[in-house]
């Protein structure tokens, strides 16, 4: 079976990285638009038409303009952007997340790719809440550092430039778009404190969530529930923290699908440190995108992976 893909946004670092998993592959069909009438609506609606499956690689407004364009049409979506990810009507793009949102991927018409910080953060939090180790009401802080590949066009060229120097905070407004989800998807009911960063290097990703352990509760049932969750999946793998030591790269798992989860406990065992290592365009982004495409189509969920 062949099946016919386009990328809206295909330009775009997101779009780049989606379209070269796919070109690779032979039961995929990409269908694209003269790139003179890229943001001519009737030509984009026929490629929308076209198409088995849409990417939207767009910013959220357009994105919101893109779905619209679909209407009427029998064209499956998967949304990059931030638009729709706390939409009960979508299916939210975590397939690792439970059994049931998998199967809801699926079947979806539309589904919304995670962001990539709330990619990591999500998949520490969600097994953690749902079997009770950590309260739905706790007092969370969420620290993050990217890559600047995360920030688009603009960020990339700042750095590629050199005047970005070599690190930043950010997000101290305690606006940041994906706190959102990450509480929707995590059964968070109090906001995290999340204070994301940049570093002077194009991609990779590592999500840092500290903890105090009630008493009676060790690292060692965190790592059980995390490694029980996930068991058996081909992406999301929990990993002994001592063969990390003594430093994290957030670039080492640059280029694949895979994140790494790891507990991190202090000398006492009252305290930890949660981490996700990922790549912020792989299953962050593009990577999570070709994953949802394939369970969407019914293919191998590795494929091209």
């Amino acid at each position: 079976m062949t099946a016919s893909v386009f990328i809206d946004g295909e330009a775009g670092t997101t779009g780049l990285q989606i379209r070269d998993r796919l070109l690779a592959r032979n039961d995929i069909a990409l269908v694209q638009v003269d790139p003179a009438r890229r943001k001519d609506p009737e030509a984009r609606r026929e490629a929308f038409a076209a198409a088995d499956v849409a990417i939207l690689c767009l910013p959220d407004a357009a994105a919101v303009e893109a779905v619209a364009l679909c209407e009427g049409l029998p064209t499956r979506i998967i949304d990059a952007s931030t638009a729709y990810r706390v939409n009960p009507d979508w299916a939210f793009g975590f397939p690792e997340l439970s059994a049931a949102n998998r199967d809801r991927i699926v079947s979806a018409t539309r589904v919304s790719n995670p962001g990539c910080f709330s990619t990591g953060a999500i998949a520490l939090l969600a097994p953690l809440v749902a079997a009770g180790l950590i309260d739905p009401d706790a007092a969370l802080s969420i620290n993050a550092v990217s890559g600047y590949s995360g920030g688009g066009k603009a960020m990339i060229a700042e750095f590629e430039a050199g005047t970005a120097g070599a690190y930043f905070v950010y997000g101290l407004e305690h606006k940041h778009k994906h706190v959102p989800e990450m509480m929707a998807h995590t059964g968070l009911t109090r906001r995290p404190i999340f204070v994301p960063s940049v570093g002077n290097y194009a991609q990779g990703m590592i999500v840092q969530i500290p903890l105090h352990l009630p008493a009676g509760q060790t690292a060692g049932d965190l790592q059980a529930a995390l490694t029980a969750h996930y068991e058996g999946g081909p992406f999301v793998k929990v990993v002994d923290a001592a063969s990390l030591l003594p430093r994290v790269n957030p670039e080492r798992l640059n280029g694949t699908n895979v994140m790494e989860l790891s507990v991190h406990a202090g000398p006492d065992g009252d305290r930890v440190v949660l981490l996700a290592t990922l790549d912020n365009l792989g299953k962050g982004a593009s990577g999570a995108a070709v994953q949802n495409l394939n369970l969407m189509l019914g293919m191998d969920e590795t494929a091209g992976l």
